[in-house]
This record gives structure tokens, C-alpha cells and sequence, in this order.
């Protein structure tokens, strides 16, 4: 951990922020729509207003921040105070400044934080405007830099009257002293209205140098209609004789000395001095004010980028909606693999795509309709007065087949497919939140059917994401617990019967529910965080089991099946690689098995590491082939060894003409592409020789041997209980 730089005016920036009087660590209430409205604006979990001590930190504001270590020397917003522009870590994991920093790796669990100092008029950093997520954010757009500094006017404008608050209470001279360096207009008067200080903010705002204004009547800022009113105002507080702070907070209309009128609001305060009561005055140009909240109420309610609504104003605006009792329908879209998109063509073709869709989607809506982008590539759509299944379903197509047209993009066709999950209001929900959240189990039931795949919610997708999330946690333990084991099913040579290979098949020792099958929990943990790990277990404990029985004398190739995850996580090659060296296994002796859906999904991201492999020696086989729908194609382009038909057409070939003819013309094209062949699900002598007729050149399925532990698959390997063409 780097502990953050020495401040060359350490001294100085102390002295500063002890005029704000916070330095018991007492919360300032008035910073809070500032951190409120950075979490909406960057849709991000957490924001905070962090002051500087000497030694520790403490917040002024906070909005989603747990405890923390308050330590100035852990703090990330001690190194902010350092810069003069927004500092922003992507990924703290990979940042050596702060990988090992307890605020990483303890509860706190920050993985992005972005942070803007907050100086005081005299230019020394008192503290920072911080947002911070638990996950890492690789962008941070300029516009988004800009923004974040935006806010931190605001906050600087607030700390500015809270400075302005603590002088009234340490005399006249102390508050002129401060108000002298103030970039608010502050005037200074005596209780007879008489000027008595005026600043260079005053000066600007009202045209009155320092000389025209003092000794004059304060009333002079004010048209005649608004003097009687402001004078009994002081006269109150003169007569009641008690000092006060802001206690005649009034919005009035300025006039300049040009004759000009403006919306200002006047906050006095006061001290008693020499027996009289004095004044101190902040006054604030309403209008500046008015566009400042104008601005930032576009920016935490609109994406700067489509200039679409943002998914606060979609949730808001979805509520509003059904205040009202109207039916509505909700879309919420996703584009597909557009992670893929920024790495391959640049964040700049992102974004000119993320407006182009923002676009189109504007132009096939009505014009009561609403479209939003709630969050990086996924879009809202609020179908108002739309409460049945047709109509919503007939719009969501609508937008599927506006966003199926090409792009084009400097002379480029670009083409983008989506996945698109419909909610009806009041059919399935009368509440905003849970109609969005409904809208998003279809969106991934609509992901899991394919591109540009339309899914409308039902009841069974809240169940089946229940399950979904109990077996999240389970399977967190099953790996923490060690509960995954490998079954090895043998692949049999069927012109001698000869084991000639393994496939490796993973079950679970579930502690209530016993040994559990592939089929129970693969479809969980293939979209499980947990996948790619899960994954590399497979493969080194394959391996090395490989290598155990290569040792024994047993050349036996070793079946591994891949998760899609394990391409995604961009390091499958090395990782087989280490795997064959630490257990010195030969490459020829493993072979990896895919499955047509993981190439359809990520086309781009399998080929290469395959191709790296195949090259390597490691064999590649096709599992399932032949249910797919894009087979005969991907023959030609992947560097496959094998082929394992599919036990759904093995099962009925000897009473199925279909699927004798299928077999038949499947062993016989992988022959002509000089592919071996394993037939999956054999499980009679009769299936056995009708493969072997054909020139199938191996087996597997229950006729040779159920799923077994090592330690029984080596009587298997040794001769002992080797099977004899019976059905196992």
C-alpha cells in the first residue's frame, strides 16, 4: 500500500479547514443532495463528502458508505487532495497504489473510486467529492470528469455559507476578514441599515464599487417595493435584542445599480458588538442558482451521452404512470455482446452505436411513450396506456426489428442483435420497482433464447431466479467446501473393445440432497460468477488423474469438458498449458470438449485459443453434434479431432429409419473430413455393432461402463470387471 504524498502547505490547508467549524466530524445536512444526486448521476452505489485532518477523515456527507477505516494514511481521498484534476482508479486490484490497501481487501471492498478536491477561496484542498463503486468501472469518460467537478462547485458554494455560518459567531471583524476572500457577495451593516462592508463578489454582483456602496443604506439593493418589508424584518431583530444566524432568510428582488432587477436571496446573520447589533449578509443570485439546479437535475435525470432519459427518470416517471392507474407495459433491452464491440472496434464506434439505437428507438415509439438508457447497453421503454400481452409483445417486435437494420458507420455496416423482456402493468405488478425487476427476469429468459429474442414475464421466472439464487449460495460453498468430485465414464474402441478414453463428468456431494448429477446444478453454474474456477479445477484434476494413470502404464485420453466462461476470462490457453506441464501430461493425451451454443455465443473468442491448442496437440471434439443448428458450417472452421454424436439420434437408430439415415450420413462426413467418432448413449450390443458396421470408431454409454470414481475406474484400466458387450 502507498501511503498518500506529504501537502507542501499542510499548515495552511489545516488553518482553512478549521473555519469550517467541522472539526468534531458532525455531519453538514446541506451536502447531502450533493452526494445524493453524484449516486443518481453515475448511477453508482455510494458518494461522499470526505474532509482531511491531520491524521484522519471524517464525512460531511455520505450516501451508501458503510464504517470505514477513518486513517488518513489508508484514505483514498488523501491522495485526491494531491491532484489538481479528478483522480480516478478503475480497478484498485490492479492499481499498486491501492491492490493492498484494507479498504480494498477488508469489508469495505472498494474496486473503483473517483474523487475531485473541494479547496477553499484561498486554493487549499480541505477535502473531496468522492464516488465509489465494489465493482471496477474501466471507463470514466471525460464528460463524466466534467460532471463530478460540476458537483463539486456546488458542494464548494455550500461549504462557502457554512464558513460564512461559523464567522458570525467570532465577531465582526473575523466575519468581514472571511467575507473579504469570499467568492459569495457578502455586505456587512450596522442596525440603523447602514453599509459597513462590502466585497469584491458584492461589487460584481450589484455594480457598486466598495467606495460607492459603504456608509450608504443597505436598502439600496432592493426596489422601493421591498424596502418596508426588510426593514421591519431587522427592526424585529433589533427589538427582540438577541443575536441570530440566518433569521430573516428572505428571497427578494435585487436591483443593480444599472437599474436591473434580479431574484436574490438575502440571508443575514448577527452578532452583538459594542452594545449594537451588527449584520452580515450573504446574498445569492437566485437565477444563477435556478440554472445551476436546472443543470444538475438534467444531469442526475439524463444520459449525457443519447441524451435519453436515465433509469432514475424511467423509474420516476414509471411510478408517476401507475399513481395514475393507467396501464403500461415495460421493455427493457440489452445488446448483445456489447462488452465485445468496445474491445474490438473503440469506445468511440460504442457510443456512436449506443446513440444510433437511442435513435431508432425514439423513432419507432409514440410520442406518449418514454425511452431511456438505464444502464451502459441496456435501454428502458415505458408503453404507455399498453396492458395486454399482443400489444406489448407487437411494440417489443417493433424494436427488435428497428434495431436489426444495419448500421453504418464511417463507410462500415455494423450489425447488433438484442435481447428484449417485456412486464404489463397491472397484470403482472402495480409496483415500479418489481414491474422493472419482472421486466429483467424476462430479459434473461429472453438472453437465454437467442439473439433478438422477445420473452414476456411470468410468474415461473421469479421462482426459477429464487432457485437461482439459493443455488448461487450453495455453490459458493460447494467450492469453499470442496463438495465438487470427478466421475470418469469410459470410451470403448468397439472394433477390439478396447478402453481406449475418459470423459471426465463432475458431480456434487450435496450435504442434504446427496450426489447430484450435472443436470441438477451445470445449468446454475454455467451462469455462476464461478464457472471459469470451477472450470480450472476440472481441468488440473483431470489432468493430473490423466497423468496418474499414464504413469501406471494406462495411455488413456482424457475427455474435459469447457465452460463458455473459461473463453471469457481470456487465459484458457495458458491455463492448459500449465495444467500439461505441472503433471507432465502429453498434449495428445487430453482432449477438450465444446459444445456448438458455446460457439454461437462467442464465436470471436473461441476460435483463436482452439486453433492455439489444436496446434499444440491437444485434441478439440464437437460434443452433442448434430443438435445444433450451424454444425456443417463450423466443421469447416474449427480445428476439431472429434466428433461425439448425440445419444438422442443413438438411442432410436436401430428402430428409426430418420435417425439411421442421420447416423449414417454423421459418421460418414466425419470420415470424409478425416474426424474420428464417438457415439454417445450406447447401451445394447445391438446399437454397438450397427456403429461398428458403419465405421463408428468408438463408444460410450452404460453398455461400457456407468460414471465412476477413479479408484473404480482403474479395475476397469486393470482388466477386472471389464465389460463383455452385456448391458451395464
Amino acid at each position: 500500500m502507498r501511503c498518500p504524498s506529504q501537502i507542501r502547505d499542510e499548515n495552511q490547508r489545516i488553518h482553512a479547514l478549521n473555519q469550517y467549524g467541522l472539526k468534531d466530524g458532525s455531519p453538514l445536512p446541506s451536502l447531502d443532495s450533493v452526494v445524493r444526486i453524484a449516486a443518481q448521476m453515475f448511477d453508482i452505489p455510494a458518494a461522499a463528502v470526505n474532509m482531511i485532518g491531520s491524521d484522519t477523515v471524517f464525512l460531511a456527507a455520505n450516501h451508501g458508505v458503510g464504517d470505514f477505516d477513518n486513517s488518513r494514511d489508508v484514505s483514498f481521498c488523501a491522495h485526491a487532495i494531491t491532484q489538481d484534476d479528478v483522480l480516478v482508479v478503475p480497478d484498485t486490484h490492479l492499481d499498486e497504489r491501492f491492490h493492498d490497501n484494507p479498504l480494498v481487501t477488508g469489508p469495505a471492498n472498494i474496486r473503483f473510486y473517483a474523487g475531485v478536491p473541494l479547496r477553499s477561496p484561498d486554493g487549499h484542498a480541505i477535502g473531496v467529492l468522492c464516488v465509489i463503486d465494489g465493482k471496477p468501472r474501466q471507463a470514466f469518460r471525460q464528460q463524466e470528469r466534467e460532471n463530478l467537478k460540476g458537483l463539486a462547485s456546488l458542494a464548494v458554494d455550500k461549504l462557502e455559507l457554512r464558513r460564512l455560518e461559523v464567522a458570525t459567531g467570532q465577531g465582526k471583524s473575523d466575519f468581514q476578514k472571511i467575507a473579504v476572500s469570499s467568492p459569495n457577495a457578502i455586505v456587512c451593516f450596522d442596525q440603523d441599515l447602514k453599509i459597513t462592508a462590502w466585497n469584491r463578489a458584492a461589487t460584481l454582483m450589484f455594480g457598486y464599487s466598495e467606495n460607492e456602496a459603504v456608509d450608504r443604506q443597505v436598502e439600496m439593493l432592493m426596489p422601493e417595493s421591498n424596502q418596508l418589508a426588510f426593514r421591519q424584518d431587522i427592526e424585529r431583530i433589533v427589538a427582540s435584542g438577541v443575536p441570530a444566524v440566518n433569521s430573516a432568510v428572505k428571497e427578494v428582488t435585487g436591483l443593480r445599480q444599472d437599474g436591473t432587477r434580479f431574484p436574490i436571496e438575502f440571508s443575514p446573520s448577527c452578532w452583538e458588538e459594542g452594545g449594537r447589533l451588527h449584520f452580515g449578509a450573504i446574498l445569492l443570485d437566485v437565477t444563477e442558482r435556478r440554472q445551476q439546479a436546472e443543470a444538475l437535475m438534467r444531469i442526475a435525470h439524463f444520459d449525457d451521452l443519447t441524451g435519453l432519459s436515465n433509469r432514475t427518470a424511467f423509474v420516476e416517471a414509471l411510478a408517476d404512470h401507475l399513481k395514475a392507474n393507467r396501464p403500461a407495459s415495460v421493455l427493457v433491452i440489452d445488446i448483445d455482446g456489447f462488452k465485445d464491440i468496445n474491445d474490438t472496434l473503440g469506445y468511440g464506434i460504442g457510443d456512436a452505436i449506443l446513440q444510433e439505437v437511442g435513435e431508432r428507438l425514439k423513432t419507432v415509439l409514440r410520442a406518449c411513450d418514454l425511452v431511456s438508457r438505464i444502464s451502459g447497453d441496456t435501454f428502458g421503454v415505458l408503453l404507455s396506456g399498453v396492458g395486454d400481452v399482443f400489444s406489448a409483445t407487437s411494440g417489443a417486435n417493433d424494436v427488435m426489428a428497428a434495431l436489426a437494420r444495419p448500421i453504418i458507420l464511417d463507410g462500415n455496416e455494423i450489425r447488433i442483435t438484442a435481447g428484449c423482456g417485456v412486464a404489463i402493468c397491472p397484470s403482472h405488478s402495480t409496483d415500479p420497482d418489481e414491474l422493472m425487476a419482472n421486466a429483467d427476469l424476462a430479459l434473461f429468459e429472453a438472453k437465454k433464447s437467442g439473439h433478438g429474442a422477445v420473452s414476456v414475464f411470468v410468474t415461473a421466472m421469479r421462482m426459477a431466479a429464487q432457485a437461482r439464487r439459493m443455488y448461487d449460495v450453495e455453490l459458493h460453498r460447494a467450492v469453499e467446501n470442496e463438495a465438487f468430485e470427478l466421475f470418469y465414464q469410459p470410451q470403448i474402441r468397439l472394433k477390439d473393445q478396447k478402453l481406449v478414453g475418459a470423459e471426465a463428468l463432475i458431480r456434487w456431494r450435496h450435504p442434504d440432497r446427496g450426489l447430484l448429477l450435472p443436470s441438477a446444478f451445470l445449468p446454475a453454474l454455467e451462469v455462476s460468477p464461478l464457472a471459469a474456477s470451477v472450470g480450472t479445477w476440472v481441468l488440473d484434476t483431470a489432468c493430473a488423474q490423466a497423468a496418474v494413470w499414464q504413469r501406471q502404464g494406462h495411455q488413456i485420453r482424457m475427455g474435459v469438458n469447457l465452460f463458455a466462461a473459461q473463453f471469457r476470462a481470456d487465459d484458457l490457453v495458458s491455463r492448459v498449458m500449465t495444467a500439461l506441464r505441472t503433471y507432465d501430461l502429453p498434449p495428445g493425451l487430453l482432449e477438450l470438449e465444446i459444445t456448438e451454443n458455446i460457439i454461437l455465443d462467442r464465436d470471436d473468442l473461441v476460435l483463436e485459443p482452439l486453433q492455439k491448442l489444436h496446434a499444440a496437440g491437444v485434441g478439440i471434439a464437437f460434443d452433442d453434434f448434430g443438435t445444433g443448428y450451424g454444425s456443417l458450417s463450423l466443421l469447416k472452421r474449427y480445428p476439431l479431432t472429434r466428433i461425439k454424436i448425440d445419444r438422442s439420434f443413438v438411442s432410436t437408430m436401430c428402430e428409426a429409419a430418420k435417425d439411421d439415415a442421420i447416423v449414417s450420413s454423421l459418421i460418414a462426413m466425419a470420415q470424409g473430413c478425416e474426424l474420428d467418432v464417438v457415439a454417445e448413449g450406447v447401451e445394447t450390443v445391438q446399437q454397438r455393432d450397427w456403429l461398428n458396421d458403419k465405421g463408428c470408431e468408438e463408444g460410450q454409454g452404460f453398455l461400457f461402463g456407468k460414471p465412476v470414481r477413479a479408484s473404480e475406474f482403474e479395475r476397469l484400466l486393470s482388466g477386472v470387471g471389464m465389460l463383455t458387450g452385456r448391458r451395464a
